[in-house]
């Protein structure tokens, strides 16, 4: 006889992280072609969200459902309490925090003209990007890690 293994609520909010997934990846798709002459081989994908970019009403559209993963990212923080190991606790939390800088460094400071301006809005958006990539890699890099140790 198979067993079945009672799904609790944390794993159904990893559904919905694959909506947030898909809510970005339909923006970076999509968005291009509401941006005349957008070119994803030399442009950023920051570039279809900056300040006067002709994707923007679109891209806060599609990717609308992407800042779901910062309440999901909440919640695994707040259900993993005390649970597996200490390794795989932190890349969760460096993983949320990691969204949290994502969410309210690109909302703050989206780039101000398409491509980079210079200003203390682009400099802003290039320390989050560059916080959300180390976070991002580091983060994964440990819950790896985790995994193999487990």
């Amino acid at each position: 006889m198979i067993s079945v293994k009672k799904k609790n609520f944390l794993n159904y909010c990893g559904l919905l992280e694959i909506v947030a997934l898909l809510s970005y990846t339909v923006a970076v798709v999509f968005s291009p072609l509401d941006y005349p002459g957008y070119n994803w081989m030399a442009q950023a994908v920051s570039d279809l969200s900056a300040a006067n970019a002709p994707s923007l009403r679109l891209w806060n559209q599609l990717s609308s459902l992407y800042n779901i993963s910062i309440l999901i990212c909440a919640m695994v923080c707040a259900g993993i309490q005390g649970k597996g190991s200490r390794l795989l606790r932190s890349g969760i939390y460096l993983f949320t925090a990691m969204e949290w800088i994502s969410a309210a460094g690109f909302s703050m400071f989206p780039l101000s003209d398409s491509g980079y301006a210079g200003t203390f809005q682009d400099k802003m958006h290039i320390l989050s990007t560059i916080l959300v990539v180390l976070l991002s890699i580091v983060s994964l890099v440990i819950l790896i890690i985790a995994g193999v140790k487990r």
